[in-house]
């Protein structure tokens, strides 16, 4: 009569299995709370709400081999100061429109999303945009009514999604804090309105969807 080997018990193997289930548990218990610090809005990687009010830039760090975001002197979105409060409500209604109008159907957002348009993840400062004086008046135009407007290089446009003015400034404050979140240098190579050749201004009938939820 054979005896099984100690090593290819059943009562081993389910014992084993139950140890590394539970000890995996517990290990992802730990990841999620040790990440939390660092994805929440105003966190180590992911700033509070009222960045919107300061000029973000995105640049390549010697030191640590990546792009960083980098958040410069008082230039508040549409000229108005708010504070952390009316800040993260103002994001959070662009967010919510982003999500409404389905724009990961069609581009990617913090590398989610669809490759068919634009990413989105630095939009706000996309060279595309021509000026910093011009952009945030071109980005809700655009995003109000972008049917004259070439959606990229290849030719597509991005369809009128019926967005209202207050939705757009919103989205673009969305788009302007998601600009200084740190992403590890993703996407890498992205070259900002300060440090492109681009033109001063581009022509409207040829404005850029970097910044523009698509259907």
């Amino acid at each position: 009569m054979s005896q099984t080997a100690w090593w290819a018990s059943e009562s081993l193997w389910r014992k084993s299995a139950i140890w590394v289930t539970g000890v995996s548990f517990i290990f992802l218990i730990y990841l999620t709370f040790d990440t939390l610090p660092y994805i929440k809005a105003g966190g180590t990687n992911v700033p509070g709400f009222s960045v919107i009010n300061k000029r973000v830039d995105y640049q390549y760090d010697e030191a640590k081999h990546r792009y960083l975001p980098v958040i410069g002197q008082d230039e508040p979105l549409f000229g108005k100061m708010l504070t952390e409060e009316e800040a993260e409500a103002l994001v959070s209604k662009g967010k919510l429109t982003t999500q409404a109008k389905n724009c990961m159907e069609c581009h990617t957002l913090l590398g989610n999303g669809a490759y068919y348009a634009p990413d989105l993840t630095k939009a706000w400062l996309d060279p595309a945009w021509g000026s910093k004086e011009a952009r945030e008046a071109d980005m809700v135009a655009f995003l109000m009514d972008p049917t004259d407007k070439l959606h990229n290089s290849i030719g597509r446009r991005m369809p009128n999604l019926g967005i209202t003015e207050e939705e757009a400034r919103a989205t673009v404050a969305f788009l302007k804090w998601m600009s200084a979140i740190n992403t590890m240098g993703f996407p890498h190579n992205f070259k900002t309105l300060d440090q492109s050749d681009a033109p001063a201004a581009a022509p409207a009938a040829t404005a850029p969807a970097a910044a523009a939820p698509a259907k």
